[in-house]
C-alpha cells in the first residue's frame, strides 16, 4: 500500500504529552518480544512514558510462541484476529477472535497461535491484597459476557471480563456505545486508562485536547487526566479499556 505524502513529510496522528497519549498506527515500530518467539511487537504504552503497565500488540505467525512475563507481573490478553492455544500446568485451552485471558503473576503458561493471530497484551507489576489467596485463571470470550447498561444509559454498554473481586489490581472491559451516544460527563481521576479503539470511533477529548478516533488507536490516559468520548457515525463504537481498582493509593504510589 502506497503511504500518504504527508507520512513521507513527517505528518502523524500521534501525539505524546507527560498527561495523556494518544498513538496512532501511522507511527508503529516493530520490536523484538522478550519470552516470544516467531512474534514481533508493537509496544504502545510503557512505564518510559509514565504509565504504570506496559499494552502492546503481539503479532504472532503461526507456531508462534509466549512464555510468561517477569515475575510477580500479571499479564491480560485479547485476540484481535486468528487463534490461539493456551496451556497451562493442568490443560489445554483455545481462543479465537474477542477471546480473553487473565493469568496471575507467576501463572505457568505457553500461548501458542494455531494460525497467524494478533494478541492486545496488556502486563503489570501485581499489588497483593490483603486476602493471601491467589488469583485464579480467567478465560472466556466478549460474546459470552453479559451487557450492562453504563450508569443506567441503554445507549452506553459495558462488558467485565475479571471478576468483581477485591484480590484483582487490575479491571478490563469494553465501553460500546451506539451512534451519537456519550459518557455522561467529562472523567477525571486517580485511576490511569490503556485503551484500545475496537470498532467505530468518535471524537476523544484529553486533557484539553480533543482527538478524532478510529478503529487501532491507542491512548494512554494518566491519573487525573480529564477524558471523555462521544460517538459518531453510523455503527457501534467499541473499546477495549484497562484501569486499576481495589488498592489503596499509596499502594499504587508504593509500586509505581
Amino acid at each position: 500500500m502506497t503511504k500518504p505524502l504527508l507520512t513521507y513529510l513527517g505528518q502523524t496522528r500521534t501525539r505524546v504529552t507527560p498527561q495523556h497519549a494518544f498513538i496512532a498506527p501511522d507511527g508503529h515500530v516493530e520490536t523484538p518480544l522478550s519470552g516470544w518467539k516467531k512474534t514481533s511487537g508493537i509496544l504502545l504504552i510503557s512505564p518510559q512514558m509514565g504509565a504504570r503497565f506496559t499494552q502492546y500488540f503481539a503479532h504472532m505467525q503461526s507456531g508462534g510462541e509466549g512464555t510468561p512475563p517477569l515475575p510477580e507481573v500479571e499479564r491480560f490478553i485479547f485476540v484481535l484476529n486468528g487463534t490461539i492455544s493456551i496451556q497451562t500446568e493442568s490443560d489445554t485451552f483455545k481462543l479465537e477472535p474477542k477471546g480473553f485471558a487473565f493469568f496471575p503473576a507467576e501463572e505457568p503458561h505457553i500461548i501458542t497461535a494455531t494460525s497467524e493471530a494478533k494478541l492486545n497484551v496488556l502486563e503489570r507489576r501485581f499489588i497483593p491484597s490483603e486476602n493471601e489467596e491467589p488469583l485464579p485463571l480467567v478465560l472466556g470470550n466478549e460474546e459470552d459476557v453479559e451487557a450492562e447498561p453504563f450508569l443506567g444509559d441503554d445507549n452506553v454498554w459495558v462488558k467485565k471480563f475479571l471478576p468483581d473481586d477485591a484480590r484483582f489490581d487490575m479491571a478490563v472491559n469494553t465501553m460500546n456505545f451506539k451512534p451519537g451516544a456519550t459518557l455522561p460527563f467529562a472523567e477525571t481521576h486517580f485511576m490511569e486508562h490503556g485503551m484500545l479503539m475496537l470498532s467505530g470511533g468518535g471524537i476523544y477529548r484529553l486533557g484539553d485536547d480533543w482527538y478524532p478516533i478510529q478503529e487501532g488507536d491507542t491512548l494512554w490516559m494518566g491519573p487525573y487526566c480529564p477524558q471523555w468520548f462521544g460517538a459518531l457515525g453510523t455503527e457501534t463504537s467499541s473499546y477495549l479499556l484497562y484501569k486499576e481498582a481495589n488498592r489503596d493509593v499509596f499502594r499504587f504510589e508504593k509500586e509505581s
